[in-house]
């Protein structure tokens, strides 16, 4: 099988991802798990011991049997986390030195999705190769004799204490700092988004004595995300006015990214998140060569920000298994996404909703400001995404038209440093993405349908 190109059918840029029962099937599942613990195995020299933590949704339970049934019928031992956010079982990994952990979730897609994420015993994503190992063993109609027999099968256990562990985690990293800091009268408002962190996030804000009021902490399976959470920030915005709180946390359905809501209700994304923690820790000579590591997406005003203030901005690929990789290779400590995907490296190597929450938390209350103070350090631009429409098969074939360079070009010199164009082809769909930003909104919009016109003539 090595060195044969191989064509992903399973897995995406984040695990795998379906509709469950339909086209998740348990069957699938099944097959997913005990491919999945054979080339564990393969890797690690012995019978894999494997975590598994899901979020709230109503098919956790169906795919989460399936799962243990394939891992224990190769042999695997299992051990059950119940509803629990990614970094949970990320830090867990870690700490209970196993040899693996898969996540259930479909993270911020509504009830009926779910997904499939595999982690390494470091309790990071694992690398794009032993994905494609998984669905090679797949596809090679070899899992029957991947069976293991007599005393050979593979046990389960619930730990569901477990999650204290990860509550332990926060006081033992946060707890001396919070209690040197005068939190009187400071509220925060939580939005749980009805997902794996709806109880937790209470535990741990509790453990630090962090006054707060929270919503959508009542998942009933197919709540999730439903009109609440980082998907749907507008409702915390509301509930932090109307409650007059300090700020506010919006998470997404498996707790690995994290929004933010200022005291007047405006959003804090990922990008302001990233610059105030990165000013935060480089106060206290603790941000790495002074750099963050973002995505290609993440607003201009990231990238005028850091270079006003003598930071170093290192760019990725979309996605946050991407950015991880960047911080690892170069040694860096604060890296994310536009979307709240953020990774304080020092403390967890995944995207942690409730971790950046605290961090912000910390920043606000030590500088005696408003959230709001510390928001406006950073100019966001107007952004506008435009999708063309193109042949799926010329989608990768944009930079080789003559025209369509010609007016990229054009447009980056009338920008002047003061805009940006990004082209990117769609990952999955017959599409060409451009995004624009600049200083007007009216006129970015106009210019970036004028390109996604001139992409689809020429690339019918």
């Amino acid at each position: 099988m090595k060195g044969m190109s191989f064509m992903r059918k399973y897995f995406g840029t984040d695990g795998i991802r379906r509709i469950a029962n339909t086209e998740l099937t348990p069957e699938l599942v099944y097959k997913v798990a005990k491919s999945g613990a054979y080339v564990l195995s393969k890797h690690t020299n012995h019978v894999p011991t494997i975590l598994i933590g899901r979020d709230t949704r109503l098919s956790g339970t169906l795919i989460e049997s399936a799962m243990v049934a394939g891992f224990l019928s190769y042999g695997a031992n299992v051990k059950l986390l119940g509803v629990i956010p990614t970094p949970a079982v990320a830090y867990l990994t870690r700490k209970l030195k196993a040899d693996a952990s898969v996540v259930i979730s479909a993270s911020h897609n509504t009830f009926e999705f779910n997904g499939i994420k595999f982690f390494s015993n470091k309790g990071m994503k694992i690398p794009d190769s032993l994905e494609e190992e998984i669905e090679e063993v797949m596809e090679s109609g070899k899992l029957e004799e991947l069976t293991a027999e007599n005393e050979k099968i593979g046990v389960s256990e619930y730990c569901l204490d477990l999650i204290d562990e990860y509550v332990y985690f926060f006081r033992k990293n946060f707890d001396t700092n919070m209690d040197k800091i005068n939190r009187d009268g400071f509220i925060i408002g939580l939005d749980t988004a009805n997902g794996a962190t709806y109880k937790v996030a209470e535990k741990i804000f509790t453990s630090l004595g962090i006054r707060y009021k929270i919503i959508n902490n009542n998942p009933n399976g197919i709540n999730i995300n439903d009109k609440c959470g980082s998907t749907h920030i507008e409702f915390l915005q509301k509930y932090v006015v109307e409650n007059k709180l300090n700020m506010g946390f919006a998470y997404d359905g498996d707790g690995d990214r994290c929004l933010a809501v200022d005291e007047k209700g405006n959003l804090i994304d990922g990008d302001i998140i990233m610059a105030i923690i990165a000013k935060y820790l480089k106060e206290k000579e603790k941000l790495s060569k002074n750099t963050i590591v973002a995505t290609v997406m993440s607003n201009l005003g990231l990238h005028k920000y850091a270079e006003k203030n003598g930071l170093k901005l290192e760019q990725t690929q979309v996605g946050d298994r991407y950015v991880l990789e960047k911080m690892l290779k170069e040694d860096y400590n604060l890296g994310g996404e536009q979307s709240g995907h953020i990774i304080l490296l020092d403390y967890n190597p995944t995207g942690d909703g409730i971790l950046t929450s605290v961090m912000l938390i910390q920043a606000v209350l030590e500088s005696n400001k408003k959230a709001s103070e510390l928001a406006d350090i950073i100019k966001i631009y107007p952004q506008v995404l435009v999708n063309a429409k193109v042949d799926s098969d010329k989608k990768y074939d944009y930079d080789k038209v003559p025209e369509i360079q010609e007016a990229i070009k054009k447009l980056e010199k009338e920008f002047d440093g003061n805009g940006r164009i990004l082209i990117r082809p769609s990952g999955t769909e017959p599409l060409v993405r451009v995004m624009i930003e600049g200083e007007n909104q009216q006129e970015i919009t106009k210019k970036a349908k004028e390109m996604a016109k001139l992409i689809e003539e020429n690339m019918k």
